[in-house]
């Protein structure tokens, strides 16, 4: 069984999905310490005007382990990220098979970060029709085995790695005629649908799934 273990992201982007889908078991890290200025609270996708960034505000003072982690919902950044990506994606051909479901998981009011995220990534695993066994740390380690890969911090907006694991992934997008890549898992649903993971596993080079 391959497995790795990866930090958890905010609707993650392409190259994100393309690697956990290498492996059998994906252990989520729960028990880093919350970096700012990452995916983990943030995500980006395509809009009107090009590439659009959300961030879910988050209250953090100090070094504070991930999964403990609360939501700031005095700030109204639902609706906006709601309607924002009802203005990017009411066009596409799919948006209206996850709306439901979507907009259910954005308003639940989840109080911290870390389950609101495994929440979405849970529904967003069904959505692709991708079986993997999710599990997560028990308690954070520097280093890991051979056995085990670490994917942590691999992706990261500083960073340009992970973004080749996605480059051969070309599908129509909604708005403009040149193409964005590795945006949010959300735009490649509502652009593919079904035909998603398809294509995300159309983008993992060969060499890296033996």
């Amino acid at each position: 069984m391959k497995r790795c273990v990866t930090d958890l992201h905010y609707l993650p982007c392409l190259a994100w999905f393309a690697q956990i889908m290498m492996y059998d078991e994906v252990i989520i890290e729960k028990h880093e310490y919350y970096q700012k200025q990452s995916y983990r609270n943030r995500c980006h996708i395509r809009a009107a005007h090009g590439m659009h960034r959300l961030i879910i505000p988050v209250k953090v003072h100090g070094k504070v382990p991930v999964h403990q982690v609360p939501i700031d919902y005095s700030q109204k950044w639902v609706n906006n990220h709601w309607r924002t990506l009802v203005s990017a994606y009411r066009l596409s051909p799919f948006f209206e098979h996850y709306e439901h479901e979507l907009h259910q998981l954005l308003y639940s009011c989840v109080t911290h970060l870390y389950q609101f995220n495994v929440n979405l990534l849970q529904a967003i695993l069904k959505w692709l029709g991708v079986s993997v066994k999710l599990s997560e740390t028990v308690a954070y380690q520097h280093h890991y085995s051979g056995a085990i890969a670490d994917l942590r911090n691999t992706i990261h907006p500083k960073l340009p790695t992970g973004t080749d694991l996605a480059d051969p992934l070309r599908y129509r997008q909604v708005f403009g005629a040149d193409f964005i890549a590795n945006l949010s898992i959300i735009d490649l649903l509502c652009c593919q649908g079904p035909g998603s993971a398809a294509l995300l596993r159309a983008a993992i080079p060969h060499s890296r799934t033996n």
